[in-house]
């Protein structure tokens, strides 16, 4: 039986899916207290108290964030459809509220994006979806599997992570001019470092793509590589993956203790199966993977 307290999140965590969902639709108060069953009068100090951040302001920064990345990371898309799917009438319209919140125009971000001030301005987005609605896990979610090698092409990023858009930018540029894009070949990162112990600059992280064509010398700084066979514990997750944390720590300090099994020596990894801004954040699905011996 649920308790009041988390039938209540289940109504709050019921207007986060709608709001991803339906980012290009309307998202007034009235529409979004409808969604959670809570009266319009009183659901603006709702949403605040419990999120940490206004209504409007939530959905003005879930737009952003994915108009943000079809800027960055899908350049096949016109400034002026990323406005109109943002909501906004106009382009001068969506480019004076663009900078308003993330400190550039798109133009200018598409071109150069800064990452820390982009970090800086989705951060209520971000505190109100990682702290307050936790994804919880359990055992029977975990499979053991015996993996085949995978042969990849890798690009390292190295440093603080707040900046690893840039080093995604020119990734997705080089499998795109390999003719290596998501839809031909699988989508890898191998997490070298733990981001909550490692200082910034040693941070590192892998950003690979399956092939099995050879890698030839480029200036993009690509290698060849190879993700080893082996048993891993594989445990899915559904939903935003700028995080993946609380699950990699589910896996270490619960599954890992109770399951008898030994790690690898291999780092955890994972692979993105579906991710945003192609399907809406809430739908991404990463496997993250535990090297077993």
């Amino acid at each position: 039986m649920k308790t009041a307290r988390q039938r209540y999140q289940d109504r709050m965590e019921r207007v986060l899916d709608h709001v991803d969902r339906h980012l290009d639709g309307d998202l007034d108060l009235a529409t979004l207290a409808g969604v959670a069953a809570f009266s319009p009068c009183h659901f603006h100090r709702q949403f605040s108290a419990v999120f940490e951040v206004s209504v409007h302001r939530y959905v003005q920064l879930a737009r952003m964030k994915r108009a943000s990345y079809r800027l960055a990371f899908r350049d096949r898309d016109s400034v002026t459809a990323i406005a109109m799917e943002a909501g906004y009438d106009a382009p001068d319209a969506f480019a004076r509220a663009f900078r308003k919140r993330i400190g550039q125009l798109p133009s200018a971000f598409r071109r150069s994006p800064d990452w820390e001030t982009w970090h800086a301005a989705l951060g209520p987005l971000t505190e109100a979806r990682s702290k307050r609605m936790q994804t919880s896990f359990s055992a029977d979610q975990v499979t053991i599997r015996d993996t085949p090698p995978v042969p990849v092409a890798v690009m390292e990023h190295r440093g603080d992570p707040r900046t690893i858009g840039a080093t995604i930018q020119r990734f997705i540029a080089w499998r795109k001019a390999q003719g290596l894009g998501p839809r031909v070949s699988t989508t890898w990162n191998i997490f070298h470092s733990d981001p909550r112990t490692a200082a910034p600059e040693d941070y590192r992280l892998s950003l690979c793509a399956g092939t099995d064509r050879p890698v030839a010398p480029n200036e993009a700084g690509v290698a060849p590589g190879l993700i080893p066979g082996g048993r891993c514990a594989v445990l899915p997750v559904t939903g935003s993956s700028d995080d993946l944390e609380p699950a990699a720590l589910f896996l270490y300090r619960d599954w890992l203790p109770a399951s008898g099994e030994e790690p690898r020596d291999f780092p955890l990894y994972c692979r993105r199966i579906a991710f945003f801004p192609d399907v809406p954040e809430h739908e991404a699905v990463t496997e993250l993977y535990l090297p077993l011996k």
